[in-house]
């Protein structure tokens, strides 16, 4: 198989797809492997390192695209590479569907084959090429949370864990899942007052368990959440449902609880947010603010640590890349329980559920 890693278009995004390692693993198994010349570029790779593990370097993203059987990507193609598709190609890349109609709508046109990282579930329902970007951005949520509440940012000049005799910051991280419990892991190392908000009982049980004294659990329901909007200096949106558009959990209105200069980071922005009035921004221009209250809703907050994020992300890909090529890809849909639930659009059909729903489109099971 003929596989191709185009460099990444999107604005402030460092990260790339594959390491030299994969482009070594894959030629060691007779596969090909395209790298678009400074791919890696924002990881700290050079061509030279592809090169020398097998992989062919190519000068623009239309040979790759019109080369490659296989297409893998970080994030969802922009509409300048949407004439690039070749229908039966296959992209195996972040898309988050459920927050981009126009995306949905080209994707279902050019008749190839996305598969997201963002469902793959595995044999115990985990999603395991979500979760190294999840830990990162749940890490990076509290990091940026802390800049942006200093004064010259117009936050509200808080510092998060306070010093003697003045109180921490308050940090409310509604979603108990990746996201929330890194963004309390590291608020708690700030020793900052933290409550996490979460649906799932169980889910709660366990975080109070292994959470340090200063995170509180609690029981996520609209009188909590509006409760937690008046004490919180920094809220964290990190809900998730696979697939499917986040729900809108803060409104407009309930700023009005919230104090001025307080910030919020909605790390769900990329399922198309969970407060009602963020928006997509990035990382050349990430706030805004609505309400008094400044909002951070970056849609590729790990790109801004492209090597870290690289590593992460490519330490868990990479096996089902190999999957991939090693079975052909309709062979491996149909064999892969795991690969089959990242099939978001196969052909023309819109073979996830939930972004069928949220678009109202006609759902056609693999």
């Amino acid at each position: 198989m003929l596989i191709g890693v185009p460099r990444e278009t999107k604005l402030d995004e460092y990260r790339v797809a594959m390491l030299p390692v994969g482009a070594l693993e894959l030629t060691r198994a007779g596969h090909k492997v395209l790298i678009e010349t400074g791919a890696g570029v924002g990881s700290g790779i050079p061509d030279a390192e592809y090169a020398a593990e097998g992989a062919q370097i190519v000068a623009s993203p239309a040979e790759i695209f019109a080369r490659a059987d296989l297409i893998v990507k970080v994030k969802e193609p922009l509409p300048p590479e949407y004439p690039l598709i070749k229908s039966g190609q296959t992209i195996f890349t972040y898309f988050h569907f459920a927050a981009d109609r126009e995306l949905t709508e080209a994707m279902i046109a050019s008749g190839a084959t996305c598969l997201a990282y963002e469902t793959l579930h595995d044999a115990q329902g985990r999603l395991p090429l979500l979760t190294p970007m999840s830990e990162v951005a749940g890490r990076m949520s509290v990091q940026e949370g802390a800049k942006y509440l200093e004064r010259p940012q117009m936050g509200r000049g808080i510092l998060l864990a306070g010093v003697p005799g003045v109180a921490p910051a308050h940090i409310t991280i509604i979603g108990g899942g990746v996201v929330g419990a890194n963004a309390a892991k590291i608020a708690a190392g700030f020793q900052a007052d933290i409550a996490i908000l979460d649906v799932n009982m169980d889910r709660l049980r366990y975080l109070d368990d292994i959470m340090p004294p200063n995170v509180n659990v609690l029981y996520s329901d609209r009188h909590t959440i509006r409760q937690q909007l008046k004490l919180a200096d920094l809220v964290v949106g990190a809900v998730l449902i696979p697939g499917a558009k986040a729900p809108r959990l803060i409104t407009r209105q309930d700023l009005k609880l919230m104090k001025p200069g307080s910030v919020i980071i909605d790390v769900a922005i990329d399922q198309g947010g969970c407060v009602e009035t963020s928006r997509p921004t990035t990382h050349s221009d990430p706030t805004y603010l609505e309400e008094g209250v400044l909002h951070y809703c970056v849609t590729n907050m790990p790109g801004a640590v492209g090597r870290t994020s690289t590593f992460a992300l490519c330490n868990v890909t990479l096996p089902w890349v190999l999957m991939l090529a090693k079975h052909g890809i309709e062979p491996a849909l149909r064999q892969s329980p795991p690969l089959a639930s990242s099939a978001n659009i196969h052909r023309g059909r819109v073979t996830n559920k939930a972004v069928a729903e949220t678009f109202g489109l006609k759902f056609d099971a693999l």
